[in-house]
């Protein structure tokens, strides 16, 4: 997956948690498009926050 194509406040979210962009770099491809998915009925920064905090939990 490009990077490029990420939602920017997943993007955002990723690159401020290092363990959680490891994790989401080692996804699968479907893996990643459920998150990707995921994250578009995010409606706050908190909200987004917390979403991929769990990826490292």
């Amino acid at each position: 997956m490009d990077r490029n194509m990420l939602p920017l406040g997943l993007g955002m979210a990723l690159a401020q948690n290092e363990a959680a962009m490891k994790r989401f770099e080692s996804m699968t491809e479907p893996e990643k498009q459920a998150l990707i998915a995921r994250c578009r009925q995010v409606k706050s920064k908190r909200e987004m926050q917390q979403l991929v905090n769990r990826l490292t939990s």
